[in-house]
């Protein structure tokens, strides 16, 4: 069976095999030269100086370039001194390289995450400041307006204190938002899960919803009769909040006299999902995959004619991922779009 070798040792094998013949075919030539006859000594100089040629080269390899690889690892941090300490170094580059390769590829997708994420800051605090500034701007001027005069003529004053305190409202609002979506994300918000009939949830939310829809000519209507209730586990609260802010965006982006509809469909594994679908303006492809960003709005021209923080669709997507469950969107330009998202079915009857 053959004795497997470190690759130092065949390196310091190979190179002391090399000098040793060498030298020995040196010494022989000088003798040769000076015609002596007696060879013997040759015998006892090849092992020698084999023997001290392969002590010489494995320590050089083993001390001078242990230091030096060494030292690249730790100047790239792939690994501790004491993890080179333990194995020997070998004269082959082959898996320094691969480390280092690996080592920049790592660092090419940190660098490269790295500036996804400060595009996405940049972007981040410039929704923040533009949602902020346009209440604040406007509480100011109706106050700066009172200040300087107005607050004398009783029918103005009541008027601009009306607005700046919806302007106070909407400022409250987005405050409230940004608030429960950091929670959401950080996983500081506890969720008080129980059972519950979710027809029953959404025919509340109809209700609260019908004047708003009314004001479109827009019907808000389940896909059939559902006669009994399906009951799921969830937190009843928060997941009225996601109905209630997909059928909100459904009203807000619906065409006049148009549609929302909602269903709930048994899946597999103890799940439904429940899909809330409309007939409206629909949603460009490019925009889907960003949809449920913070302040992300299909509408980049900055209009903010429809109201709302921008901020819906990210804590519906939070609060169905802090139940373990997904969110979907279908959307066709022109035709309309269908948010789905699934709940955990409860036994209860």
């Amino acid at each position: 069976m053959a004795i497997k070798l470190k690759k130092s040792y065949k390196f310091a094998l190979r190179s002391s095999s090399i000098v040793s013949c060498l030298l020995t075919a040196l010494l022989a030539g000088i003798y040769f030269f000076m015609d002596q006859k007696d060879y013997k000594i040759l015998m006892i100089f090849f092992p020698s100086a084999f023997l001290i040629s392969f002590f010489i080269i494995q320590t050089r390899i083993e001390w001078f370039i242990y230091r030096r690889v060494k030292k690249i690892y730790d100047d790239v941090s792939l690994l501790e001194s004491t993890s080179l300490a333990s194995k020997p170094i070998t004269t082959d580059m082959r898996t320094l390289t691969e480390e280092i390769e690996k080592f920049a590829q790592d660092k090419k997708v940190e660098i490269d995450t790295l500036k996804i994420r400060e595009e996405y800051r940049r972007d981040f605090l410039g929704n923040v400041s533009h949602e902020l500034k346009t209440p604040l701007f406007t509480v100011q001027g109706y106050l700066l307006t009172l200040l300087d005069g107005a607050i004398n003529d009783k029918k103005v004053r009541d008027k601009y204190l009306e607005r700046a305190n919806k302007g106070v409202e909407r400022l409250i609002y987005i405050v409230k938002d940004l608030d429960l979506i950091t929670k959401l994300e950080v996983g500081d918000l506890n969720l008080d899960k129980e059972t519950f009939d979710i027809i029953e949830l959404i025919k509340n939310v109809f209700e609260l919803l019908e004047m708003r829809a009314s004001k479109k000519n827009i019907s808000l209507t389940f896909d059939m009769e559902y006669p009994k209730p399906i009951f799921v586990q969830g937190d009843q609260e928060k997941i009225q909040q996601v109905v209630s802010n997909l059928l909100v965006n459904s009203i807000k982006y619906g065409h006049e006299n148009g549609t929302t509809e909602v269903s709930v469909e048994n899946l597999i594994q103890n799940k439904v999902i429940v899909r809330v679908t409309d007939n409206g303006e629909g949603i460009p492809k490019v925009h889907i995959p960003r949809l449920f960003e913070r302040f992300y709005r299909v509408d980049q021209s900055g209009s903010r004619s429809e109201g709302g923080s921008g901020l819906g669709l990210s804590i519906v997507k939070h609060i169905i991922e802090a139940h373990g469950e997904k969110i979907y969107v279908e959307s066709e330009q022109g035709v309309g779009s269908e948010f789905s998202f699934t709940l955990e079915r409860s036994e209860k009857q």
